[in-house]
């Protein structure tokens, strides 16, 4: 168990790097998708490094005037 705890937290850092290589966490507007964005690339971790571009979209509804 304690190996497997390892292991993420090895992964999760290997991704929050990829995330600051990219310069997602640079900047002041964190929209749905820029948190999202950074958010599947912390996870998929160490697949940034063979390709793997995740981007996530969203579409918030506007209030009506």
């Amino acid at each position: 168990m304690r190996i497997v705890s390892l292991l993420v937290v090895i992964w999760l850092l290997v991704g929050g790097a990829a995330a600051a290589q990219r310069h997602y966490f640079s900047g002041a507007n964190a929209d749905c998708a820029k948190v999202g964005t950074i958010a599947v690339t912390t996870v998929s971790g160490p697949l940034n490094y063979i390709g793997v571009n995740p981007k996530i979209k969203c579409n918030v509804p506007q209030p009506s005037a």
